[in-house]
């Protein structure tokens, strides 16, 4: 079972809110939250190879950089998928590819460096897979942060 304790919690929600720009971005977090830089790096990670954490990074709006983004939804038998999964992970521009209990079954986030080639890349996942993607560009967009009792 993975625990978080209370600094654990605190480093989440920390993160959450920005990372510093600056020449020692880990060691002024860390002062701001009473830890060594070293304890706070080694969190980070322990945190990421628990699977608590599913990702460290920037999060970009790739539209207003001049991108395309889009979420796209796939229906593949279950004998299929780890290899369609396989395949479509290939993409470079395929994130956060999830495999959900539904019809539809196999989920993620296509991002592109120009919007021009939302259309194009998704034609490419359909020829290489054989399977049907379906878009569903968002019409709105809402942050929902998520906030620990520390």
């Amino acid at each position: 079972m993975n625990l978080v304790d209370k600094i654990d919690r605190k480093i989440i929600n920390e993160l959450q809110g920005g990372f510093p720009v600056c020449e020692s971005p880990f060691a002024e977090v860390a002062e701001q939250l009473g830890i060594t830089e070293d304890d706070l790096i080694a969190r980070v990670k322990k945190l990421l190879d628990e699977g608590v954490l599913s990702r460290f990074g920037p999060m970009y709006h790739a539209e207003r950089l001049g991108g395309g983004l889009t979420l796209v939804a796939m229906k593949i038998p279950e004998h299929e998928f780890d290899r369609v999964a396989e395949q479509v992970n290939a993409f470079p521009q395929v994130a956060h590819n999830y495999q959900r209990d539904h019809e539809l079954n196999m989920w993620f986030v296509l991002a592109t460096e120009k919007a021009s080639e939302i259309d194009e890349t998704l034609e490419l996942i359909e020829t290489r897979t054989g399977y049907k993607v379906y878009n569903m560009p968002k019409q709105q967009e809402f942050y929902v942060g998520l906030r620990f009792n520390a």
